[in-house]
Formats: C-alpha cells, sequence, structure tokens
C-alpha cells in the first residue's frame, strides 16, 4: 500500500508500491481509494514512460490508481525496471493540467436509460431533480477498461450513489449512460452489465473507424447535456454520415 511523505510537488508525496504480477509484470501502486491527485500520478507516470520510453516496457495500462507495467524478462529483470521506475517518479511532475473537457449529449430516460425514474423514486426525487443533479456535476474520466473504450467516471454527486443491481441485465446498448455505486459510466458497446442506466449519448465512446477510435480518455473532464429525444437522434445521424464529431471544448 502506498504512503504519502510529508512534502511533495502541489501536496503531500505519494509514495508508491511496486508489485510484481507474474514474470513479465509489474504494477506501480499510487493509492488504494478513488482520487484525482493519485490518478494524476498514474496518468502523468504513463505519459513519462510514453514520451521517455524504457527499453524493455512493453505497454502500460493506467487505472484508477495504479499502472500496470508489462516488459520483456528478456530484456528487462524487475528489479531493474522497479529502480528505474522510482527513479522516474521521483522526478515526475504532476499538475492538474489542462485536461481536455467535454460536453456530452444525454438523452435522460427512455428505452436506454430505464432506471430514471425508478432511481428517482428511491432518492425520493423527480425524474427531473435527478437530472438536473446528474447533469450539474463535473466528471472526471479516471479510466478506459471492461470494454474498448468504456469511461469509468469520478464525480457522481453522492445523492446519486446507488449499488448495482444484484442480476446483471444482458444486453446493454453503446452510448448507456450509467451509474455503478460511487460511480458513473458511458457504454462504449453493446453488452451485459449490472449498472443502473439514466440515459444515452448518441457519441460513439469507440468507433474502431476513426483514426482515434477512443473518444475519450484517463484525466479528461466532462458534463452531460440534456437533450432531446429528436436533438439525439440528430446528432447520432450527423456522426453517422460523418457529418458531425465529438469534440472537446476549446481551451480557454
Amino acid at each position: 500500500m502506498s504512503k504519502r511523505a510529508q512534502h511533495g510537488l502541489g501536496g503531500p508525496e505519494i509514495v508508491p508500491a511496486f508489485l510484481s504480477v507474474g514474470d513479465c509484470a509489474l504494477a506501480v501502486q499510487f493509492g488504494d481509494v478513488i482520487d484525482a491527485d493519485v490518478n494524476r500520478r498514474v496518468i502523468a507516470l504513463a505519459e513519462s514512460l510514453s514520451d521517455f520510453p524504457i527499453q524493455g516496457v512493453l505497454e502500460c495500462v493506467p487505472t484508477y490508481r495504479s499502472l500496470l507495467v508489462s516488459y520483456d524478462p528478456a530484456l528487462l529483470r524487475g528489479a531493474a525496471l522497479e529502480a528505474a521506475l522510482a527513479e522516474r517518479i521521483a522526478q515526475l511532475k504532476v499538475s492538474a493540467g489542462s485536461a481536455r473537457h467535454w460536453r456530452v449529449p444525454v438523452v435522460y430516460g427512455g428505452e436506454v436509460g430505464l432506471d430514471l425514474e425508478d432511481l428517482a423514486r428511491e432518492k425520493q426525487l423527480t425524474p427531473n431533480e435527478l437530472i438536473q443533479i446528474h447533469s450539474a456535476a463535473e466528471f472526471r474520466v479516471y479510466m478506459i477498461g471492461f470494454a474498448p473504450g468504456f469511461a469509468y467516471l469520478g464525480g457522481l454527486p453522492k445523492a446519486l450513489h446507488t449499488p448495482r443491481l444484484p442480476k446483471p441485465r444482458q444486453s446493454i446498448p453503446a452510448g448507456a449512460v450509467g451509474i455503478g455505486g460511487q460511480q458513473g459510466s458511458i457504454n462504449s458497446v453493446t453488452g451485459p452489465s449490472g449498472w443502473r442506466f439514466v440515459g444515452w449519448t448518441p457519441w460513439r465512446a469507440f468507433d474502431p473507424a476513426r483514426a482515434e477510435p477512443f473518444l475519450f480518455a484517463a484525466g479528461d473532464r466532462l458534463n452531460f447535456v440534456p437533450v432531446s429525444a429528436a436533438e439525439g437522434a440528430e446528432i447520432a445521424a450527423a456522426i453517422a454520415s460523418g457529418e458531425s464529431m465529438p469534440m472537446p471544448e476549446a481551451a480557454p
């Protein structure tokens, strides 16, 4: 488990733990909670290894609180990699940065947002009140995983924290906007899920035909913007025809 040192860049320094994952991967664990500072360090290390590679490192996979570093043991030993990563982390520059910000259109309710009314009743809210709470929050993309382009989101207001279903549904469409525990999500492909769903976005979080197949990336910020079913259909048609492409907001 990682620890916090007395001082560090922009606040207490997070001292990571190094965990062996078999004989060809190392997990660098920066914390054990969902925390933006922890996640920034994960992303910063991943970017450092991308910009300045270590010979023998094959792939890096960022998660909420750790970075999985795969390596070729014929070229690089685990102990040598741990030492190199520790040195890299000591020099790591971590900041809030100028992460991309997205305003994601959402059709709340309907066939995809099938849990909206039930969740509103559970929370003693009207559906409109739940939508207002959900769309007023700013979310952070903590990681991409589970399925190609699937976005795990932090920042879900506590009032909307909800356990997942005890029995997953077998087919939830791509674009479904979900709630699972204290997390939010955007489905990237059709598949089974135990999350609770409040809406659908016509944006495609994963499109293998795009130059960049994944729309979102760890560290991005986003807000959900309510749109009507007709507006959602128009946006989906424009994207399918190539007339429109989701874009983040321009930096100020």
